[in-house]
């Protein structure tokens, strides 16, 4: 672990299977960093118990108890900033956030979305893909920035897409995929391997392709 590991703040809205990911690879320090908190927008997200099991401080932020989306968010931006993180790791996070929001901590901000960007923003992208019938689909981690599911591209994984294939079948396949480069490039920001500059990625002071690192 490194000297002064990085202080990780992990936002989900589900099961947080990533999130456990990433937790799990703190504790085997292949992530410099640590969690310091994990924070749900739902009371029954599986996610906060996996934080208690991993004794990791966690909170509910339940969105449905607010007027509107501004009060959420800076209720949500209160949370994040009591536990001063270094990285924000969206892990199934179902929330949009506000431009304001995402400029506060821009650079900061991981997502990890499955399709391979900028094919497929939004939700249903495993139907959508093998209604267009692809041959491949695939996840992708990116900077968060304003444009929903638009901000720049660190790395993708790609699996294929057989003819068989229901969207629950193709979703498994990309979820191995995720929980393997999603604490890889979580590790990438604690380290400073990667940032971002003028909306674009950046891997040792090289700027990334549109798809991101050693996206063939």
């Amino acid at each position: 672990m490194a000297v002064n590991p990085k202080r990780i703040v992990i936002l989900v809205s589900r099961s947080g299977s990533n999130a456990q990911a990433i937790i799990d690879a703190c504790s085997k320090e292949s992530i410099q960093g640590t969690v310091v908190k994990l924070i749900s927008n739902v009371p029954t997200a599986f996610a906060l118990e996996r934080a208690a099991q991993a004794n990791i401080p966690s909170s509910c932020v339940d969105h449905k108890t607010f007027e509107n989306r501004d009060a959420f968010d800076l209720a949500l931006a209160k949370e994040i900033d009591d536990a001063a993180p270094d990285v924000i790791v969206l892990a199934g996070f179902m929330r949009i956030l506000s431009g304001e929001f995402v400029e506060k901590y821009l650079g900061k901000l991981l997502n990890i979305h499955p399709s391979l960007l900028p094919k497929y923003p939004g939700l249903n992208t495993h139907q959508r893909a093998i209604d267009n019938q692809d041959s491949e689909h695939g996840t992708s981690v990116h900077f968060v920035t304003p444009e929903l599911d638009g901000g720049p591209v660190i790395l993708q994984a790609k699996v294929p897409i057989f003819e068989d294939d229901t969207a629950d079948e193709l979703a498994e396949r990309v979820l191995v995929q995720e929980h393997k480069i999603y604490p890889l490039v979580v590790n990438w920001l604690c380290n400073e391997k990667i940032a971002l500059t003028n909306m674009k990625a950046f891997f040792d002071g090289q700027e990334l392709p549109e798809c991101g690192y050693a996206s063939d």
